[in-house]
């Protein structure tokens, strides 16, 4: 039985479905070929995804390809009430509410994972954890999945690395049209949207903190520039960081830019990243937030250490008064602020990265037999095929290359 907030909120979430619907033609396409062809016909699909509309959308693309879909989330403070309600009306089963703690969290992944799925779809590696240990029975049917982020495909890794990956995975978030689109374009608008909104402040003339210069971090300070904010970038990879000088940023350390800096944002996917040194070393009124995967980037524990008082400032904003007369401005309670206190990416972003999954799910229903137990990468023909799809729906169109022409590039002869 699904466990959500409160079945009658489902007329805002179906409104917001429907709006997503009119703006992500890939998921409208799939909807009809998986309608036509049945590919997931008999399966059991159990998803752990920031549960707002695009989620939403694609879980009811995999019911109409045939899956029977449980639905649970990846963050506590991602999920909409409104869109589990939504879900659950048209009969799906769903497992979220909206702020539950950390052990409520748990039992809702546990009860996604109770329908003992022939293939998942993971966020951060919660799903993949959980059926390598405390859910281990629930493994009893279980062929594989593919992987969303960053931080899951590196958990991914390292359990392969060492033998301990019981199933194969697909990398879909090492996949090119998941993250040179979703990571660098999404993360970049959906954080400063989620910041902007938040706190209601100017962003020109500020000077932005980016921990991290991967993808998601190149998003966010080319937004954060085009705003007309002043960034700095820290980093410990020494190639990223000349790149980043080469981009045009200023690049140090984080001892330094604390000093410095009116919004930090981590990036890193890595923990402790802002801690007790930098935040004595703040400006009064700094804001911290995170667009890492998961609440240990900006170091709560010292935070909280340091405060006389804590109090809520704003929706999504806590204040925390340091012992040294300072107050420092911690959003979305330091998790994803994109989701936590905002709507996450744009659904054309997310047009794309859920029609990899969707593909995925099919090659994976289709291939699991080929596949070893092992982080495997996302087949290059469906990477293209995405890429075609997308620019069919922008109207654009390109060259190919002739017989001739593909020959050449092959020879090693002139």
């Amino acid at each position: 039985m699904s466990i959500i907030r409160d079945i009658n909120l489902y007329p805002a979430g179906q409104a917001k479905i429907n709006w997503v619907r009119k703006n992500m033609p890939l998921l409208n396409a799939l909807e009809q070929e998986f309608l036509k062809d049945l590919p997931l016909k008999g399966l059991r699909i159990t998803i752990s995804i920031h549960l707002e509309a695009k989620t939403a959308y694609m879980a009811q693309v995999l019911r109409t390809g045939g899956a029977e879909v449980a639905v649970t989330g990846c963050n506590p403070l991602s999920t909409q009430d409104d869109i589990a309600a939504a879900l659950v009306h048209e009969g799906m089963e769903v497992y979220a509410v909206h702020g539950a703690s950390m052990e409520e969290y748990e039992a809702h992944l546990c009860a996604a994972l109770s329908h003992k799925p022939h293939q998942i779809i993971d966020d951060g590696g919660d799903l993949i954890a959980l059926l390598h240990g405390k859910m281990a029975d629930a493994r009893e049917f279980l062929r594989g999945g593919a992987e969303e982020t960053t931080t899951g495909v590196i958990r991914l890794r390292s359990r392969a690395k060492e033998g301990k990956l019981l199933v194969p995975m697909l990398a879909v978030n090492d996949a090119k049209c998941k993250y040179l689109f979703d990571n660098r374009y999404g993360t970049g608008q959906s954080v400063w949207d989620a910041i902007m909104r938040t706190t209601n402040l100017l962003i020109a003339g500020k000077k932005v903190v980016v921990a991290g210069y991967g993808w998601c971090g190149r998003g966010i300070a080319m937004r954060a520039k085009a705003l007309g904010a002043q960034v700095v970038i820290c980093e410990v990879d020494a190639i990223k960081a000349i790149e980043a000088v080469m981009d045009g940023y200023c690049v140090m350390s984080m001892k330094e830019a604390s000093a410095q800096g009116d919004i930090f944002i981590t990036a890193t996917g890595c923990k402790e990243v802002i801690n007790k040194e930098h935040f004595e070393n703040m400006k009064n009124g700094a804001i911290l937030c995170n667009a890492g995967h998961f609440d240990v980037e900006v170091n709560k524990q010292d935070l909280a250490a340091l405060s006389i008082s804590v109090q809520p400032a704003r929706n999504n904003i806590e204040t925390y008064k340091l012992k040294n007369g300072i107050e420092l401005h911690l959003l979305g309670e330091g998790r994803l602020v994109n989701l936590a206190a905002g709507d996450g990416h744009p659904a054309e972003i997310m047009d794309t990265s859920f029609a990899l999954q969707l593909l995925c799910m099919r090659y994976l229903a289709e291939n699991y037999t080929k596949l070893e137990n092992k982080v495997c990468d996302v087949p290059a023909e469906l990477d293209q095929r995405v890429a075609l799809m997308k620019l069919k729906s922008l109207g654009v169109s390109i060259d190919a290359l002739t017989q001739e022409q593909s020959t050449y590039l092959q020879s090693w002869e002139g």
